[in-house]
């Protein structure tokens, strides 16, 4: 049998870096999926690998799971229902395993992703042979989630195989997880980002796990619920930033400005409170949403305007806000900003020829345009062949 899982991606659609320093900000899934499926040899098979192909990169790395046992023997007594974080010892054992795979120096940032794999497979797997495939929809490292997804979805795939959790392997097409389950897929999904980040906030891999949408502020996620579409174009400049500096660059800024900077993360708060109220709000007319996208069009030039303030925009992102500001449309960097991605709201009555329009002159421009509805569902599975 074999089990297919996926994970959503992640947007801040307000209070990025103002949320670093008290301020709300408000998180959202969006339908663009990581995919990892999970495959077990047959007895005849007669294999006693561990196999992970990433097929959007054109790699595979395989190691004899005898060699994973003799490298982390103290994982063999792990239990699946509890999470568990990877020590510092145990790190230094899973990185000769990485190494071991020659990964290319040009692709040598997966390294932390085929560490978090190793240590969520062995964990929740233990010491069994498999194949595991990963393909993706989200750009790497743009600041949409890419990791929490691979994390979340992979977790969701090795959980629906465990005791410790309890689905349908005979129903047709995608199955949720049960609230309990969820959480569970989350705080495992969340020890893979550690490997990965280092000190993760655990806003993506919760927005991954759960989808719809999140409030989050000084640490604390609330759930949230969109009772509205939304519509977004993504558009990725290209432009990889050092995420650590320009959060630094805020840091410094407030503290040679801490007045000014008070009253920008203080107006940014007052947006993400705004946003989420409209969006919780209900819809029941066409009218209604028009004008909600308008008031939610408004928030995001303002908090565009905001963390241009903050000193995290870019000359790549300003030649977006240029472009759709011809059409009418607002845009908002989202994440760390200094490149990375930036958000386009397309309103339910704007016509595709202008969307095609604004489209072919960003992507002349070198940037990648994805167009994702916003706030949709988060970890699902299905099960194909026979058990």
């Amino acid at each position: 049998m074999e089990v297919k899982a996926r994970a959503p991606g992640k947007i801040i659609l307000a209070g990025e870096h103002a949320v670093v320093h008290g301020s709300t900000a408000v998180a959202a899934s969006l339908d663009l999926y990581t995919y990892v499926s999970l495959r077990f040899p047959t007895p005849s098979d007669n294999d006693e690998f561990l196999r992970l192909q990433l097929k959007d990169l054109a790699l595979e790395f395989s190691w004899p799971v005898a060699r994973i046992k003799d490298a982390l023997p103290e994982v063999g007594s792990l239990l699946s229902s509890k999470p568990t974080s990877c020590s510092i010892e145990t790190m230094k054992s899973i990185a000769a395993l990485v190494e071991e795979q020659n990964i290319p120096e040009a692709k040598i940032g997966l390294a932390s992703g085929v560490s978090a794999f190793l240590w969520l497979y062995s964990c929740i797997h233990g010491f069994k042979p498999a194949t595991v495939v990963v393909t993706s929809e989200l750009p790497l490292g743009s600041g949409l989630g890419s990791s929490a997804a691979l994390c979340v979805a992979l977790s969701a795939a090795l959980l629906s195989f465990s005791d410790s959790v309890s689905l349908d392997m005979s129903q047709q097409g995608w199955s949720a997880f049960g609230e309990s389950e969820l959480e569970l897929l989350n705080k495992w999904a969340f020890e893979g980002e550690k490997i990965i980040h280092g000190k993760p906030s655990g806003l993506d891999n919760t927005v991954s796990t759960y989808g719809n949408m999140i409030k989050f502020r000084s640490g604390n996620l609330t759930l949230i619920k969109s009772n509205m579409p939304l519509k977004m174009l993504i558009t990725n400049t290209k432009v990889g930033r050092n995420t650590k500096a320009l959060v630094a660059g805020v840091s410094e800024r407030t503290i040679r400005h801490p007045d000014a900077m008070s009253l920008v993360f203080n107006a940014v708060d007052s947006i993400s409170n705004e946003l989420s109220t409209i969006i919780q709000s209900p819809a029941p007319d066409e009218l209604s949403i028009t004008e909600k996208e308008e008031k939610i069009a408004e928030l995001m030039e303002m908090n565009q305007g905001l963390l241009q303030c903050m000193g995290v925009s870019h000359a790549s992102i300003e030649t977006v806000l240029r472009t759709t500001l011809k059409y009418k449309l607002a845009s908002k960097l989202t994440g760390a900003g200094g490149g990375g991605c930036v958000l386009t709201l397309l309103p339910t009555l704007l016509s595709g020829t202008v969307v095609d329009k604004v489209i072919v002159e960003l992507e002349s421009c070198g940037f990648q345009c994805l167009i994702a509805a916003i706030g949709g569902k988060g970890a699902e599975v299905s099960f194909s062949g026979s058990s």
